[in-house]
């Protein structure tokens, strides 16, 4: 039988990064969170924690904090079904959710979903940033239950949904535009012109410019890892970008941006996945993503896949 006091002090000090910050949570000293970690290290004969600043889960410690996740929401429902077993609002009920997903959904139409879940639940959401095309892989570790990813085909043990279509437009300001394309958008000119780019795993200018102009082309790069200020350098000329649509509707309509080359856009195909148990609290938050993308994305077509 696993020890969950000590289980619980593991999840809480990679949670955490520390164990001082876990300590404070637990509302005991960091003695006694030492004093479990290593109880129940010595008893699996295996290291859980990598300690240091911050304190990082190892392989075997990962999988015993989904544990701790999974049975945290499978106890939150039986409360739910038999109230007089404990408070569900208490925060030391609270079971926290560790999702992946990608920026650009965060900065759209993902913080509806979770404000809905969070809403009705007992629960807690802990969010990691990552490229779309990288989600999956935090799932396929462990590292969290569920992810929007582009991959629509799900890792072993793990269920997708489709979500929907991101649509993103190359954009640039009017006078950007008119500095370094006023003779065209082409090869030759993109190559000199400065794009944006998110991070070194951002590969959405590439496709965009594949698109464009039937090839590779290395431009400048700007790197700017926040889709907010992607707009916003756009608008200001600091250089082209691929933006999400709603990022960009407003600007589009007032001619504070326009698009570098009118319909050719990329189409993202978006997808849900999350661990194959039949847990309600699961279910309840893949149901609101689900909904949520139903509003903030376009559906998903035979036709109709990523650009």
């Amino acid at each position: 039988m696993l020890d969950y006091l000590s289980l619980a002090a593991v999840a809480q000090v990679v949670r955490e990064g520390s164990f001082e910050r876990a300590a404070r949570a637990l509302h005991v000293t960091p003695s006694a969170v030492s004093q479990r970690v290593k109880l129940l290290e010595d008893r699996l004969g295996l290291a859980l924690i990598v300690r240091g600043s911050p304190c990082v889960a190892t392989e075997a410690g990962t999988w015993l904090c989904r544990h701790v996740e999974q049975v945290g929401m499978l106890e939150r429902d039986l409360q739910r079904a038999m109230p007089a077993l404990g408070a569900l609002d208490a925060a030391d009920q609270r079971v926290t959710l560790r999702v992946a997903v990608n920026a650009d959904s965060l900065d759209t139409w993902f913080v509806p979903a979770i404000a809905a879940f969070s809403a009705s639940e007992p629960a807690l959401l802990d969010l990691s940033l990552d490229d779309q095309e990288h989600t999956a892989e935090w799932l396929r570790t462990g590292a969290v239950l569920a992810a929007v990813t582009a991959s629509a085909k799900p890792g072993q043990g793990c269920r997708s949904v489709p979500l929907g279509r991101m649509r993103y437009f190359a954009t640039a300001s009017p006078a950007f535009r008119n500095k370094y394309f006023a003779g065209g958008v082409t090869a030759q000119a993109l190559a000199e012109a400065p794009s944006l780019v998110f991070n070194r795993k951002d590969k959405l200018q590439a496709q965009w410019l594949r698109a464009a102009c039937g090839k590779p082309v290395e431009t400048p790069r700007h790197w700017l890892p926040s889709p907010q200020a992607f707009v916003a350098a756009c608008v200001a000329g600091m250089g082209w970008g691929t933006n999400p649509a709603s990022l960009v509707e407003a600007q589009l309509r007032d001619g504070s941006l326009v698009e570098l080359v009118p319909g050719v856009d990329l189409q993202v195909p978006l997808y849900w996945h999350h661990v194959r148990l039949k847990i309600p609290m699961l279910d309840r938050l893949t149901e609101a993503v689900v909904a949520a993308a139903r509003t903030g994305l376009e559906p998903i077509t035979a036709t109709n896949d990523a650009g």
